[in-house]
Order: C-alpha cells, then sequence, then structure tokens
C-alpha cells in the first residue's frame, strides 16, 4: 500500500490519480491533498478520500471549504506557501504526486525532496527552473524521479532494460497542436477558445495553449535533458499528429524503440505510481487496424518560434530557463484574458529573454529572483502592447 499526497489534486493530474486510486484502493491511500482554488471539488475529495491535511493558496479559500468539510472529520487544512510545502512532505505519505501547474510546483517538490518521498513529477517547470538544483538534492536524498509526462514516461519505459551509454537521441513526439495545418497569416486573429481546442489530448487551460505554440515542447526538451541527464543536442522532437507514439529512444546499433498507446494520461500517471508495477487499467492497446496510419514530421520553426526560444535556454542554461518559463507564464495568462494575441506570446518571451542579464550557475535565491524579475518585466511587455 502505498500513501499519496497530491498536489494540484482538483487539476486534470490530480482527478485522473485519484481515478486510479479509486479504482485501486488496496494499493493506494490518500494522505494529503493539495489545490489552488477549487474549493467545491476539494470538499468532494475530502469527503471521499478522507485525507489526514489538505493545503489551499490562501486564507479566503479555507474559510469557503470550513463549511463543505464532513462533520468530525478531523482533515487538518492549512494555506499558503507553507502549507503546500507541509502537505507536500507530510510525515504518513510515501509518494508525492507533483501535478501543480507552473513555477508554484518548484518549492513544494523540493520541500518533499527534502523529506525523502518519490517523486512523481508531472510539473515540468520545476526542472525546467532548477534542474540542477533537483536533480542535486533528489541525489544527495537518494529520492527517485519518476516522469508522469507522457513523452517523459515513454522515454523512461523505452530505457528499461537498456544500457544508458547506447542511447543516442531520445525523440519527443509533439501532436503539433491545433494550429499545426493553419498559415502563419492567421495566427494573429486567434482566439483562446481557438488555441483551447485541442487535436488529441485533454488538459488544463495553460497546458493546452503551451501545447498550440508548442512551448510546451520545448519545455519538455528542458526536462529531458535533466531527467535523463543527456546533452541537448540529444533531444530531438518529431511531429506526430495522431499521438499513439508517445516518444521514442534511438540507439547506436540503428535500433528505435517506442512507446506507444491511446491518448489517455491514465496510463502514464499509474505507471509512476506503481512503478515498477504495472496496473491491470483496462486500457484498450491502439487497435492496429490495416487503415491505421501514423505519419511524422519536423516541426516549423517559423511557425512555432517558442521551440527555438526554449532550445536557446536549454544550451545557454543558467536563469535563462526560468526567465523562459516565467515570461510564457505571464503571456499565456494574458493571452486568456485576452490582454495580448496569442503571436505575442512568443514575442513577449524573446523580448524579456534578450533584457535579462544571464547568471550561470545560479543558487535557488537566484533562480527565484530571475523568475520574479522576469514575471515583472514581461507584465510590463503585456501592459506597453509589446
Amino acid at each position: 500500500m502505498k500513501a499519496l499526497s497530491i498536489l494540484g489534486s482538483t487539476g486534470s493530474i490530480g482527478r485522473n490519480a485519484l481515478e486510479i486510486v479509486r479504482r485501486f484502493p488496496d494499493r493506494f491511500t490518500v494522505k494529503a491533498l493539495a489545490a489552488r482554488r477549487s474549493v467545491t471539488l476539494l470538499a468532494e475529495q475530502i469527503r471521499e478520500f478522507a485525507p489526514e491535511a489538505v493545503a489551499l493558496l490562501d486564507e479566503s479559500a479555507v474559510r469557503q471549504l470550513k463549511p463543505l468539510l464532513p462533520a468530525g472529520g478531523r482533515t487538518r487544512v492549512v494555506c499558503g506557501a507553507d502549507g503546500y510545502n507541509a502537505v507536500a512532505a507530510w510525515e504518513s505519505t510515501d509518494v508525492t504526486l507533483s501535478a501543480m501547474v507552473g513555477a508554484a510546483g518548484l518549492l513544494p517538490t523540493l520541500a518533499a525532496i527534502d523529506s525523502g518521498k518519490t517523486i512523481a513529477l508531472a510539473n515540468k517547470e520545476t526542472l525546467v527552473m532548477a534542474g540542477a538544483v533537483v536533480t542535486a538534492r533528489a541525489a544527495a536524498r537518494g529520492v527517485a524521479i519518476l516522469p508522469v509526462d507522457s513523452e517523459h514516461s515513454a522515454i523512461f519505459q523505452c530505457l528499461q532494460g537498456q544500457r544508458r551509454e547506447d542511447a543516442v537521441q531520445l525523440l519527443l513526439t509533439a501532436s503539433g497542436g491545433p494550429f499545426r495545418k493553419r498559415a502563419r497569416e492567421e495566427f494573429a486573429a486567434l482566439t483562446p477558445a481557438d488555441a483551447l481546442r485541442h487535436p488529441t489530448w485533454s488538459m488544463g487551460a495553460k497546458i493546452t495553449i503551451d501545447s498550440a505554440t508548442m512551448m510546451n515542447k520545448g519545455l519538455e526538451v528542458i526536462e529531458a535533458q535533466w531527467l535523463f541527464g543527456v546533452p541537448p543536442e540529444m533531444i530531438r522532437v518529431v511531429v506526430h499528429p495522431q499521438s499513439i507514439i508517445h516518444s521514442m529512444v534511438a540507439f547506436k546499433d540503428g535500433s528505435v524503440i517506442a512507446q506507444m498507446g491511446l491518448p489517455d494520461m491514465k496510463a502514464a500517471i499509474a505507471y509512476a505510481l506503481s512503478y515498477p508495477e504495472r496496473l491491470p487499467l483496462g486500457q484498450p492497446p491502439p487497435s492496429f487496424a490495416s487503415d491505421m496510419a501514423m505519419s511524422f514530421a519536423e516541426p516549423d520553426p517559423e511557425k512555432f518560434p517558442c521551440l527555438a526560444l526554449a532550445a536557446e535556454a536549454c544550451r545557454r542554461g543558467g536563469t535563462l530557463p526560468a526567465v523562459l518559463n516565467a515570461a510564457n507564464e505571464v503571456a499565456v495568462h494574458a493571452f486568456l484574458e485576452e490582454r495580448a494575441a496569442f503571436t505575442a506570446i512568443p514575442r513577449i518571451v524573446q523580448r524579456t529573454m534578450d533584457a535579462h542579464e544571464l547568471s550561470q550557475d545560479p543558487s535557488l535565491e537566484a533562480i527565484l529572483s530571475a523568475d520574479r524579475w522576469a514575471r515583472a518585466k514581461a507584465a510590463e511587455l503585456v501592459s506597453a502592447g509589446r
């Protein structure tokens, strides 16, 4: 029986993880939950799973939650950054699922690592921002970081039983998002509703927009560098619209191993939570019927400049990946609120990166400072309409 702490329990990954717990009550128990502000759903999760502790971001959300809790319940409610860190490192848990969105996941994930928890990592920003810090701390504590993103889970699975030194290329597949076939000239008029219609995956709003700009794939390249300890030039992005092959590994003898499955996050989540075992999820494999076609293509750098921006941040390192991530979060938020155009997202990220004074080999404090600076700079660019 594994005891879980789920950070981001009301989001897409968190809800899928709880569905796995629901289906395998003999394998998992929920000890702690954390959410941003979805009070009603969190209250339902508390009533069903009776965790020992839950965390919310602010006191107002806590005040809304308390009247919804079951009478006589013993769930402790905490709030703020300290509350999140406490839930991430909750004493009675074995595994912390880090499924928060954005930079907010970094410090709770570090708190879980410092307390010796196994990390099921769905928050890619943790490694994008502070890959060197996070992996060093995990190594010092003997903590395993197991990937939950479908692409990184696929690579992790492809490497099982293989010699790492025989791998020559990690091939991250990308659906290409909803605008793969759109003309670049149409991008300026795109709306949030257009961008939120992902062709194959069901995800939260921010990740769906990142998929539309292909920034999500750029962030995954940076994440893969740290998860698998490989140089950036060993990682390649391949557009695969059907989303059946989740990623691949090429080896020095010319062999390629691919991990395949239907586009559903439950398999990747379950593998991280149950590793090294696999759970009988009852999900069918791809049909492999005679009319099943799979296609591949190179990403278009002119239409999707965010990929090049992420590659630059990955290559230059230091504080630049944190700046890339922070500026992107601000720009995506502005687009979702219709305060910036879709085409403004890469422009704001580029200008923020250009204005940044890069610091190599930064401390955690320097990374967090760069994150704050980049948010302020990107917000300034949004306000100025640039």
